[in-house]
Order: C-alpha cells, then structure tokens, then sequence
C-alpha cells in the first residue's frame, strides 16, 4: 500500500494546501478523517510478551461485536501479527477501492494487519522505526474502516515506537486496556506501561487478569498457575480499575490457533463469561 488521498485518488477533498510538498500534514489530515467516524477509541497493551493480549484484543472485539456494536481491529503488532490468525484470516488480501483499503470482515468484527500485506506468514519484517510509522499512518488513514462504535487497537508489547506513533496519530484515545498475568515479572512491567499512560494522559479503562486460575478437571477446586499476590491486589496498590479476571481455558488458545473466537465458539464458557463481562465495562466506562 502507498499513501494517497485514498477515498478519491486525487486531493480535491484535501485540506492541505500543496499536500505533495507537505505530506505530514496531509497524512494527518488523512487520519483525523478516518478517525472522525470512530465514536471510541481504545488501546490493548501487555507491555509484556506473552500474557495474551492478542487473544484477549481478539475476544474482546468479538464480544463487543456479538452485542450488537460495530466494532473495529487494528493490529499496530508490526513484528509479530496474530489477529489475522485468531479470525481465521491468515493468507488473505484486502482489496482497494474508491473508498480505501477495505478492512477483512469476520464474526463481525472489522480488521486490518500487516499480515495481508505479506507473501508468507513465515517472512520477519525488518523494519526501521520510519518505515512502521508510515504503515501506521496508513493503518489508521488509508483503510476505510467506517463508522464504527469502537475500535481497538492491539499493541506490541513494550513502550516504543509503535505506541509512542499510535497515540500521536490517533489523537484522541477513550481508554488503554492493559493486559498481566499474575506473576511479579509480569506485574513490574504493567506497573511501567501504567506510568507511561499517565505521564501522556491517557484514561485507563483499567487492568485484566490473563490466566488467572483454572478449576482442576477432577475435583473442580481452583489451580492457581502463577505465585504472587495477583492482579487485585497490584490494581489496589497502584489505583486502577481491576476490569476482570479471565480463568484459564486451554480452549482459548485451541480457538485462536482455529481461526474462531472462544466466545463465539464457547459462549457459555467462564473464560467467555469474563470477557463478555469486560467488554460490558469498557463500553459502558
């Protein structure tokens, strides 16, 4: 994908004068436009790798999605793309139209990833911080993601470029989501993400408990997988919001690897049960 005034392939819409010689501010105006649709805006963060923020992005856009809502994925996960995996749509292409770039659709959910763009799911992206600001840019400008009630964003783990370009180029941000799992390692770079989010002046919508515990299949008591105090207890220390704790499932992680979110495939389920919860809280915040 190029950049371009995307929804007439000329500028005569641009308010930019001169928009060729001054492409950043072209580009910008570009997103404001997209963006103006999107009636919320909310960032999923985990800081640390592996605590499951993919999948919980992935559930928490399909239960928002299945309450009637209309509902947006961006995945800003340059180096590492798994949503398309999760909605079974890896190995797909968008199509481009007068509008834009035409976001993949699925269990209701409205998606764009880098994964599209490449030739084989197997091939790294090397890429210097320039080169992902510009496919960030058109990410949030040049796909035709519509009105949309909300749009989550599924961010790399740490503080870096990709964040510090999302919050620059969004502009207005309703809420940042962060995802631990209950282990101390965990929680020290929670703690680091959540003073990043108040020093810019971002709303937390508040913490999720990954993998909190599981019930033990023979007697049906609870297991808890990692030692430390957990998640409520840091939520206190720190003061944010505790939005739910989500029980380990092996389910969720069969699910993702099939292309079906566990709360569509499992709705009944406790995991789905605390992330349909959730989603309830982070719209309704």
């Amino acid at each position: 994908m190029t950049m371009a005034c995307v929804r007439r392939h000329t500028c005569s819409l641009c308010d930019i004068p001169d928009c060729a010689e001054d492409r950043e501010a072209h580009n910008a105006w570009i997103v404001g436009e997209r963006m103006s649709a999107v009636g919320r805006r909310f960032l999923v963060m985990g800081n640390k790798g592996g605590v499951g923020k993919s999948t919980v992005a992935v559930n928490l856009a399909a239960a928002m999605a299945a309450s009637g809502r209309t509902v947006g994925l961006a995945d800003a996960d340059i180096h590492g793309p798994n949503t398309a995996k999760m909605l079974g749509a890896e190995g797909r292409r968008l199509r481009m139209d007068e509008e834009g770039v035409r976001p993949y659709e699925a269990f209701g959910i409205r998606m764009a990833s880098i994964s599209f763009l490449l030739e084989d799911a197997d091939q790294p992206v090397v890429w210097r911080d320039v080169w992902k600001y510009d496919f960030l840019q058109q990410l949030f400008g040049s796909v035709a993601w519509g009105p949309l009630d909300a749009l989550l964003v599924d961010l790399p783990p740490g503080t870096g470029n990709e964040t510090i370009a999302t919050v620059d180029l969004l502009g207005k941000v309703d809420g940042v989501i962060l995802v631990t799992t209950p282990q101390e390692v965990a929680l020290l770079d929670v703690r680091k993400a959540i003073t990043f989010v108040k020093e810019n002046g971002l709303p937390l919508a508040g913490l999720i408990e990954n993998m909190a515990a599981m019930a033990c299949p023979h007697c049906g008591g609870r297991i808890d997988l990692f030692t430390g105090e957990g998640v409520e207890a840091a939520s206190r220390d720190l003061g944010v919001p505790l939005l739910g704790r989500i029980p380990f499932d092996p389910a969720v992680a069969a699910c993702a690897d099939a292309g079906r979110p566990f709360v569509i495939a499992h709705p009944e389920a406790p995991a789905a049960a605390s992330y349909q919860e959730i989603a309830r809280k982070v719209l309704d915040g």
